[in-house]
């Protein structure tokens, strides 16, 4: 009785080895977290995000063209060191955007304190013009956890119309769609 099984296993196996590969492969994707990610914020993100919707850069261009939603790039962007000496010369680095996308720096981090909450919050309502459904893309980069952190935050603000756009302007880039040089919007001091 024994060999009939293990001949069964073997045979099921052998015509499927896909599906032993493809198990393995899920066993090391990341998963969604319960809550916010808060550290090694470039890491290979997870394929889902409950409650959003997640934009392959065919489905973000169709967006785009459109004109059917607002994009939000949550990158961070260092600040001016506080203790530069007198003179130095600071010059941001310039970041490349989605055209018509609203720079909210620093709000994909894992806790926001409560001046940079109500600055994510503040935006929101400005980029949806107050309407909770309407469609708001959130991105930032390729393996980027800042972007799932917005867009799992908005959803947690009440909107209902969240997409996520994992490979963001890496993948955006990567097909040759146009950029525009990008300033942030005003931020609170921290």
């Amino acid at each position: 009785m024994r060999r009939p099984l293990a001949a069964a296993l073997v045979t099921a196996v052998l015509t499927a080895p896909g599906l032993a590969q493809q198990n393995l492969a899920r066993q090391h994707e990341p998963f969604e977290l319960e809550g916010y990610r808060t550290d090694n914020y470039r890491a290979p993100v997870p394929a889902t995000l409950a409650g959003a919707r997640v934009l392959t850069t065919e489905e973000a261009v169709a967006i785009w063209r459109a004109k059917r939603g607002a994009f939000i790039d949550v990158l961070p962007r260092p600040p001016k060191p506080k203790n530069l000496p007198e003179g130095t010369i600071w010059r941001d680095i310039p970041r490349k955007d989605i055209p018509g996308s609203i720079w909210l720096p620093d709000t994909g981090y894992g806790t926001l304190p409560p001046a940079m909450d109500d600055y994510f919050q503040r935006g929101l309502a400005r980029a949806s013009r107050g309407d909770k459904a309407a469609l708001l893309v959130i991105y930032c980069l390729a393996d980027c956890w800042m972007s799932w952190n917005a867009a799992r935050r908005a959803l947690g603000y009440g909107y209902s119309n969240v997409a996520w756009y994992p490979e963001g302007t890496d993948g955006w880039e990567h097909a040759k769609l146009p950029t525009d040089e990008a300033q942030p919007e005003p931020r609170p001091e921290q």
